[in-house]
Parts: C-alpha cells; structure tokens; sequence
C-alpha cells in the first residue's frame, strides 16, 4: 500500500487529480487498477489518502523535533528553518497542497483524520510560545494558529513561486547562496514578529 501511495503522491503532485491518471499508478506500481479501487474506492478516495499521508508525514517529522528540550526562541529557530528545509526538500508536497487548494479543500474536507492530523503541530506551537511568554521572551496576545500560518507562508512561498519569481526579478531564487539568504531571513522575520 505504501508503494501505491508513493508513486500516486508524485503522479498527483505533477498532473494534479483530473491530469492524474490510475493506469499508469498501476503499472508503475505492477498492481492492478482493481487492486487500487478495492483499497482505496476510486481515484478521488486514493487521492485523499495521498493528502493524508503527506500531511501524517510532515507532522511526523515535525514531532521529532523535539523543541520543548531548547529554549523558546532557539526552538522557534529550529522549528521555521526545518519547515523551509522540508518544503525545499519537498516540493511535491507543495505542488499537492496547491493543487488542493485549487480544488478549494473539496477533498480534504472530505477526510476524516485531516483534524487530528494537525493538532500536534498547533499543540507544540501553542505550547512553545506558551513557555517564550512565561519567561518574557516572546510578546502575549498572539494567536499559535495564527503564527503556524505565518511560518507555512513565508516557507510555501519559496516553493510554490519559485519559477515566475525567478523569471521575473531574473534571480535564481534555488541557488544555494539565495537559498541560505532566504531561510535565514524569513527566521529572522519570524522571530522579531514573535519576540518581546
């Protein structure tokens, strides 16, 4: 099952749900398209569970973290520059989300663990910077949901508008150089937005 949802990952993430096609998910994966239907429903169903894996994964990782070990801003650091890091490292899982949000999270809505999903990466945001305001560090009154938001904007953006900012602006916005420069950057933003 893994292996369908791997290369069914990459096949949605190119063509997106109506350019994907389970024929060749099928062949690539020497299963059966019956096979795929009887696990998964239809093309839609196996779609949702692509979705939520991707998302089961990044929390994953994100739960490894471990960022109630450090101090506030020292894990706040840690917690954006592995965000930037995963969606540079992963933009398949950039061009899905984008994809479903053309789909304006018609099938995600549809998922029954989407919710549950999320809560540990708001849960370790709420609990990160509930510790920064206890010790003074960071400044009351901001929303953990709110901050999450921030962080996955100034990542997913480097990711989903790498191409047209590039050829616009005439930058090679992926040469590692640039690519330092931003991490370190949207950081910095971050923190000062957070910190006291």
């Amino acid at each position: 099952m893994a292996g369908i949802l791997k290369v069914a990952h990459a096949e949605f993430a190119e063509k997106g749900l109506s350019g994907a096609r389970i024929d060749e998910i099928a062949a690539a994966t020497q299963t059966s398209k019956r096979m795929i239907y009887y696990y998964f429903g239809s093309k839609e169903g196996l779609y949702i569970a692509v979705l939520e894996e991707s998302y089961r994964e990044m929390r994953s990782i994100e739960g490894e973290l471990n960022l109630e070990d450090s101090p506030p801003e020292d894990a706040l650091r840690r917690l954006v520059g592995f965000t930037f890091d995963h969606h540079h490292a992963n933009e398949a899982y950039i061009r899905l989300v984008m994809s479903e949000n053309m789909q304006r999270g018609e099938y995600l809505a549809q998922s029954k663990i989407i919710q549950k999903l999320n809560v540990p990466a708001i849960s370790a945001i709420r609990k990160l910077y509930a510790r920064g305001v206890a010790l003074g560090v960071f400044r009351d009154q901001l929303d953990p949901v709110d901050i999450h938001k921030s962080i996955s904007a100034l990542t997913f953006f480097n990711v989903s508008n790498q191409h047209t900012f590039g050829l616009i602006f005439k930058k090679d916005t992926q040469a590692a150089k640039a690519l330092t420069a931003r991490r370190d950057s949207i950081v910095e933003m971050v923190v000062r937005f957070v910190r006291r």
